[in-house]
């Protein structure tokens, strides 16, 4: 079970370890940063830069998890009988770190000084482009600190059997789980849509896209196959308005497509559904 998910959707928790981080490879290295980008990291100037940053930060779900000011807040409130587990006040935590050092936690997984974290999206933050990366971080810089801080997370019984059981794993885990499987190449036409689809979708679908099994309890999270069954123009509706083919209320799908992709660009929209279809209809 994917319990990261289970507790709201995509995120940036400081529920890690007190031990320092031991030194390792460098983990930013090893991501090897795509090529692509979303539209707007090739900005000339400073205000598009930022512009596009504070964009990405809808589009990524920081301001999802964290609040729509980054200031945090009590992350499991559906999920209680897992303790109290906060996603963090950003504007207080990020100014104790360096741009290098942000990067590093935003695609590892692991805090410079706290060790591993275990709730944060970095499995698809270590996809971003080093240009997207840049945009974002610069436009982090930007959030004045307000805000109270966050209380450190305190974990249940049940969470810290999740734990042990291996239900909840260490974002590093997913982190290495993540570069080694990625959504299949269908080429240079394509290019962009696979990129979108795997710094986005495939947080909830799958390293690959090939789907997550028991996501949620009793829940499993379907292939992006399933693509196949929208024609172009109800994928598009999907991702600006989170309507169904024969719902509308797609439940986490719907919540995502609202705060996440409706702040897709035309082109990065039209790539990613054209990329979907093309997946689904591919030879097996």
């Amino acid at each position: 079970m994917r319990l990261i998910i289970v507790l709201l959707a995509s995120a940036g928790l400081s529920a890690c370890d007190t031990k320092p981080a031991e030194a390792t490879a460098d983990p930013v290295a090893a991501a090897v940063p795509a090529a692509m980008t979303f539209d707007g990291a090739d900005a000339k100037d400073q205000a598009a830069r930022l512009a596009h940053g504070e964009r990405l930060s809808h589009v990524l779900g920081c301001r999802g998890c964290h609040e729509p000011k980054l200031e945090g807040s009590w992350f499991n409130k559906d999920l209680p009988e897992m303790g109290k587990i906060y996603a963090s006040n950003l504007t207080r935590v990020l100014p104790t770190m360096s741009d290098a050092e942000l990067e590093s936690l935003l695609r590892s997984g692991r805090h410079p000084t706290r060790g591993d974290m275990w709730i944060m999206p970095s499995e698809i933050f270590q996809r971003l482009s080093d240009a997207d990366m840049a945009a974002l971080i610069a436009h982090l810089r930007t959030v004045e600190p307000s805000g109270e801080p966050t209380p450190p997370p305190v974990l249940s019984a049940a969470g810290t059997a999740a734990i042990a059981a291996g239900k909840l794993k260490p974002v590093a885990a997913y982190v290495d789980e993540y570069r080694s499987k990625v959504p299949v190449d269908l080429g240079p036409e394509h290019a962009l849509g696979r990129y979108v689809a795997g710094a986005t979708c495939a947080e909830c679908h799958g390293a690959d896209l090939t789907g997550i099994p028991d996501f949620t309890p009793g829940t499993d999270v379907p292939d992006l196959d399933v693509a196949g069954a929208y024609s172009a123009e109800e994928l598009t509706r999907l991702l600006i308005t989170g309507e169904g083919k024969t719902r509308k209320d797609l439940g986490l799908m719907t919540i995502v497509s609202k705060g996440h992709f409706s702040h897709l660009t035309p082109r990065e929209r039209d790539a990613l559904v054209a990329y979907l279809k093309a997946r689904a209809e591919r030879p097996q």
